[in-house]
């Protein structure tokens, strides 16, 4: 098993999101999908959300941010408990299979302005 974790304050994000090129290289469509359905601050709490489990993952997969897996090749959705369902394409796939991962698996708090998760993969 190996375990990733990542904690992001939501002002961190702020700057990036105002760029294009960094929400369509993050972020999965159907993520930027359901994000468009909410109202200003949640949007902002689900992509930090979102931003930190794809970090978390990463670590799993023994990879940084710009080192080989595209992040939005990490796909969080939701199973339809509202648990968080990771999706794993391309990039991330190959590096999971690479790495003799099977299954990953996270869990998302938030708590005022900050976002923590841990990602487990085996």
């Amino acid at each position: 098993m190996r375990l990733g974790i990542d904690l992001v304050a939501l002002d961190e994000l702020d700057r990036l999101l105002g760029r294009g090129w960094f929400v369509r290289y993050v972020f999965a469509a159907e993520e930027l999908a359901h994000a468009e359905t909410l109202g200003d601050s949640r949007r902002r709490e689900y992509l930090a959300g979102r931003f930190a489990a794809k970090e978390a993952v990463l670590k799993v997969l023994g990879a940084g941010l710009f080192e080989g897996v595209t992040p939005r090749d990490i796909a969080l959705l939701r199973h339809p408990d509202g648990s968080p369902n990771v999706t794993l394409r391309g990039s991330a796939a190959q590096a999971a299979r690479s790495a003799s991962i099977t299954h990953v698996t996270v869990s998302v708090t938030h708590k005022r302005d900050l976002v923590a998760v841990v990602a487990a993969g085996w």
